[in-house]
């Protein structure tokens, strides 16, 4: 009877199991500069690939579907992705892609609306160096991640949200209603009626004990949701 021959691994199958052993990463970003410097980064890192890059949200989108890539990492500032609702909908498409989030606003209100919509990490674009491969590593086991100066900032706003009661929603149209726009412009941004932005703001001076709109900005910026 012939010896059973062990094979040594060949270089391609080391290849191949590496690969399987990666995290697959879709890049999407519109600026060229900003994709390469990504890559660029990503590519020094040993368990991640990035499989595919999209400058636009259809071509995201398209990705997400035939790649397959555990983390999808997304610049919201794209044109036509500067809306956290964006999120929401590209997680539809690829329930199994978490999505990291990468963008240049660093506000505790914008943290809380992108981890509602199914973001499950974000990171800023000043710190993505240092912390953008720890975002990806983190979603690719299901867990979240956000940049820690944010992260306190983020509980301090939810410690206010719980004293006061108000809603994710009150909370953003308070703070859009505190910068200074009218209900209507905060009815078109939120794509909301203006009659429904009025209640909003009925049920958030009714929680907060306050009637003005003098008032309503003293509490938004006691709560650090302005001017922070």
């Amino acid at each position: 009877m012939a010896p059973h021959l062990h094979l040594a691994p060949t270089v391609e199958d080391e290849q191949a199991l590496r690969r399987d052993l990666q995290i697959r990463v879709v890049l999407a970003a519109d600026h060229p500069l900003m994709r390469r410097g990504l890559r660029e980064l990503l590519d020094r890192e040993h368990d991640v690939v990035v499989s595919a890059e999209a400058g636009e949200l259809a071509t995201a989108a398209r990705l997400v579907v035939s790649e397959h890539p555990q983390v999808l990492v997304m610049d919201l500032g794209m044109p036509d992705a500067s809306s956290v609702e964006a999120i929401g909908y590209l997680r539809e498409l690829a329930p199994k892609t978490q999505i990291v989030v990468l963008t240049s606003e660093d506000h505790p209100v914008f943290a809380q609306r992108a981890f509602a919509a199914g973001a499950l990490g974000l990171v800023t674009t000043m710190l993505a160096d240092g912390e953008l491969p720890q975002a990806i590593l983190a979603a690719s086991r299901g867990e979240q991640y956000i940049s820690p100066p944010l992260a306190t900032r983020l509980q301090t706003l939810d410690r206010g949200l719980t004293e006061s009661k108000l809603s994710p929603r009150e909370v953003e149209v308070l703070r859009m209603i505190a910068l200074g726009h009218t209900s209507v412009e905060v009815a078109r941004k939120l794509g909301l009626s203006p009659r429904t932005i009025e209640t909003h703001r009925a049920h958030i001076c009714t929680k907060l004990g306050v009637s003005t709109r003098a008032e309503l900005v003293r509490y938004a910026l006691q709560r650090r949701l302005i001017g922070a």
